[in-house]
């Protein structure tokens, strides 16, 4: 409900606007390996928006390992990397498109420089982002404390592995945003959560897979009639790994997963909610 709240004022404050003009819209993005590119230059192509990337004045590169080890020395010393000058004049928009890949569960190291050295004061932010397995709500709390001068606004993520998906995808959460003419369908609340049945447990063991970051077991669900399918919200418990642990500690916290189970498709996972 409180999600549709703030669409819907977003959607009268758009309405206003274009009575007398319509807001300036700019997207603004850091993309490591491309990925992010993708959504941004949708959520521009869509909008007509200007579009500008944020570039590192040393580039990241595209080696996992190489980030992992870079990023983590940065944030141990915190010391953000250096980037380069904008060309846009973030004065001069209403609306700024903030884009970027989740690393350690939060928006990318460039994005923390930018907001250190860039002013956001009285603009809208809308975040959108890529990511492995989740990232969106955590990195967005982080974006509304950082930017306490701005309003920031409900977000788009998608998984790296589902980037076809973002067409279809921008277009509605655009269209629900009221960013973007014409209508999209509102799905219902997720239903009652209950102990997950032997049918939905193979269908969060499907989603999951392989995924080396998830290996756990779910212990409770709700789920929603989508169109072509049933999207489910488990909730799920990490599996110990390695020796079994002490039976005094205390169990690890749960966590959600976004499943979506499209007829004639194989259940995938959209995004991890920690």
């Amino acid at each position: 409900m409180k999600k549709i709240l703030l669409l819907s004022a977003l959607t009268a404050l758009f309405a206003a606007c274009s009575q007398d003009k319509a807001p300036k819209v700019l997207v603004l993005y850091y993309s490591q390996t491309s990925t992010t590119k993708v959504v941004a230059e949708e959520i521009s192509k869509r909008l007509g928006a200007d579009i500008e990337e944020i570039v590192p004045v040393e580039p990241y590169g595209t080696d996992f390992q190489a980030t992992i080890a870079r990023s983590s020395q940065e944030r141990e010393s915190g010391k953000l990397p250096e980037i380069k000058p904008l060309a846009s004049d973030i004065s001069s928009y209403d609306v700024i498109f903030l884009g970027y890949p989740v690393w350690f569960g939060t928006y990318a190291l460039p994005i923390g420089t930018l907001l250190d050295n860039v002013d956001f004061s009285g603009k809208k932010v809308v975040p959108f982002c890529t990511f492995g397995s989740g990232g969106l709500d955590s990195s967005t709390r982080d974006l509304k404390a950082k930017l306490s001068g701005a309003e920031v606004l409900p977000g788009y993520g998608v998984r790296q592995a589902r980037i076809a998906a973002v067409p279809a995808e921008v277009e509605r959460f655009l269209k629900l945003g009221g960013f973007l003419e014409g209508e999209a369908e509102e799905y219902e609340d997720f239903g009652a959560v209950h102990p997950v049945s032997e049918a939905e447990s193979a269908i969060f063991d499907a989603a999951v897979g392989t995924y080396p970051m998830i290996q756990a077991k779910a212990e409770s669900v709700s789920s929603r009639p989508v169109p072509g399918g049933t999207e489910y919200l488990f909730e799920a418990r990490d599996i110990p790994r390695g020796p079994a642990p002490d039976p005094a500690a205390p169990a690890t916290p749960p966590f959600k997963v976004c499943v979506l189970d499209l007829d004639g498709q194989d259940p995938v996972f959209t995004q991890v909610l920690r």
